[in-house]
């Protein structure tokens, strides 16, 4: 137990790193999903075929090969970026590819005759998605995107590998100084599971408080009586 509290403040300072790394990342993926998503639904066929693209490159290689590109890749021409920013960058563009397919399909959950409805009493496209189609589209995605925030707090622990100093960098520290690999570890392992049952509370909060009132409601009473 004393070990365990000697190694308490040097994973506390990494787990705030790794909170950070997930933050600014999702945020980045967010913005970037929106947009990404919006060019896949309604964009023209040159940005239909730009932003296809993209999130086909981005969910087809692997993450940690994005951040040996961003780290050890791009120094080769000229561009140096610290680990945590590199990190930061890296998973939030690959969120972003992933978050644009959840977008995605929740806007196409929207009924097209919402649009035709917005239209027809003069509003302009560009109006009727940010006026109507987009605030219920990111109700409906807060499911799948809440698995995205979670995976990414987990994904984050692949920034030790470019030296980013966040939770799993700290415990592999300690465990090369200690020798204390389980133990050192299974606090790892606890921390994050401590966080992602928090997360995962407050997003099912979330998710209730801005839930459309009625949506679901006869899909799940059918599935009952079935």
């Amino acid at each position: 137990m004393s070990m365990v509290l000697e190694w308490l403040p040097l994973l506390l300072k990494g787990t705030l790193v790794s909170l950070e790394i997930t933050v600014i990342s999702i945020s980045i993926g967010f913005i970037l999903g929106i947009l990404l998503a919006l060019g896949r639904v309604y964009g023209n066929r040159v940005i239909y075929i730009l932003c296809t693209t993209y999130v086909e490159l981005i969910r087809g290689t692997p993450l940690l090969t994005q951040l040996f590109i961003l780290y050890y890749g791009l120094p080769s021409v000229g561009i140096l970026l610290s680990p945590f920013l590199a990190a930061v960058v890296g998973m939030g563009l690959n969120s972003g590819a992933y978050q644009a397919e959840y977008f995605r399909g929740s806007i196409q959950a929207i009924r097209s005759g919402q649009m035709i409805a917005a239209r027809s009493i003069g509003m302009t496209k560009w109006q009727a998605i940010y006026h109507i189609i987009l605030p219920q589209s990111l109700r409906l995605v807060i499911p799948s995107w809440s698995n995205e925030l979670i995976y990414l707090l987990k994904y984050s622990s692949l920034a030790y590998m470019i030296q980013a100093p966040e939770l799993m960098f700290q415990g592999r520290y300690i465990a090369s100084k200690t020798f204390r690999t389980f133990e050192v570890f299974s606090v790892v392992a606890l921390i994050y599971l401590v966080i992602v049952i928090i997360l995962s509370k407050i997003l099912s909060g979330l998710e209730e408080k801005v839930r459309i009132p009625g949506l679901g409601t006869k899909r799940r009473k059918q599935f009952s009586i079935i």
